[in-house]
């Protein structure tokens, strides 16, 4: 084989090899990949000047909108507390208390980006619905069947993602949400 063959096809291999690796690290990507603080990633340079051109794909396949850290922080679990990835299948505890910020929601997609569609069209669950007395310990049930309380319906039963958005952050974006401050993600049946 002539040398100058052999310089194309390592050429266009390593093309093929490096931007397909682009590609599956930006679909792979969740939302805040950047930190993980147990079940949960974020990442810092959302809505900035400062952002990455990896979060800038990540957001533009994925985000509807990303907001600047002092007005959202962002947080994606697609893994229970124990690293197993999150099955529509099962029932899943979502166990949290007071969070630093004005107001808060968490939310469930698929691993596209696409909320989980579901027959009791409940998409999301905000800190507007949980009362006063719940606010230092508040539970949301995800799971495929109706439940009583706060429930996320996880839909046709596929893998899916949480994403919990801390708006106006009392530090006003500057930290993360310790482990301890972010929801705990139980597996409780399958």
């Amino acid at each position: 084989m002539k040398p100058w063959v052999r310089y194309v096809l390592c050429a266009a291999f390593g093309v093929l090899a490096g931007g397909g690796g682009a590609i599956w690290s930006v679909r792979a990507g969740a939302l805040g990949s950047n930190e993980r603080i147990d079940a949960w990633t974020t990442g810092r340079d959302f809505g900035t000047a400062d952002a990455s051109a990896r979060t800038r794909a990540i957001v533009a396949l994925r985000g509807l909108l990303a907001l600047p850290a002092h007005e959202a922080r962002y947080y994606n679990a697609a893994v229970d507390d124990t690293g197993r990835p999150l099955d529509g299948t099962c029932t899943y505890r979502v166990q949290g208390g007071a969070l630093p910020a004005t107001w808060w929601s968490l939310t469930m997609y698929d691993h596209v980006g696409y909320l989980v569609p579901n027959t009791a069209h409940i998409f999301s669950v905000g800190s507007g619905a949980i009362s006063v007395a719940e606010r230092t310990g508040w539970t949301v049930l995800v799971s495929p069947g109706r439940q009583s309380g706060h429930w996320l319906p996880s839909g046709t039963g596929t893998g899916f993602e949480l994403t919990l958005r801390a708006y106006l952050p009392v530090d006003g974006g500057t930290g993360n949400l310790t482990a301890a401050q972010l929801p705990k993600i139980t597996r409780e049946s399958c």
